[in-house]
């Protein structure tokens, strides 16, 4: 983890959210990623912070993009894995090897969903889970990312 200098964290985005604005705007709602992308890059420049962001519906390459943040020092993530999330053992254990903190976020609340959703295998090795609050969720899990590395 960076120390003393500028924090960064991994943003990182699963299959289908790429698709955000078209997508079944009543769930997932109108905003784009891109326009996603500079809101929160918004908010990491009020935090001082950076971001990297990442978008794949390529499960190894969701995890590679993890074991490059590891390695490069990053001080934590976000992590929408999207489906990945209720069936990826591989990036369950790629977030595993890090030091790499996150906070799971989902836009729908996946628990008014369907019960396959319901399962998340990142959730009990994530240090929190954002669900249900749309684009403001990210904003939120970076706050507490930003907090958290500032006292740990």
């Amino acid at each position: 983890m960076s120390v003393g200098a500028v924090k960064r964290f991994l943003v990182l985005q699963g299959p289908n959210l790429d698709r955000l604005g078209r997508r079944e705007p009543e769930t997932y709602g109108s905003m784009t990623l891109p326009e996603l992308q500079a809101h929160l890059d918004e908010v990491a420049a009020e935090l001082g912070c950076e971001l990297a962001h990442y978008q794949s519906a390529r499960e190894g390459r969701l995890v590679e993009r993890v074991h490059q943040a590891i390695d490069d020092g990053f001080d934590g993530a976000i992590v929408n894995a999207a489906a990945y999330t209720h069936t990826s053992i591989a990036l369950r254990d790629a977030l595993l090897a890090g030091p790499l903190p996150f906070i799971e976020v989902h836009l729908s609340n996946v628990y008014a969903r369907e019960s396959f959703r319901h399962h998340s295998y990142l959730a009990d090795v994530a240090i929190g889970v954002i669900t249900g609050l749309g684009p403001i969720g990210y904003a939120l899990a970076l706050r507490a990312l930003v907090g958290r590395a500032s006292v740990g």
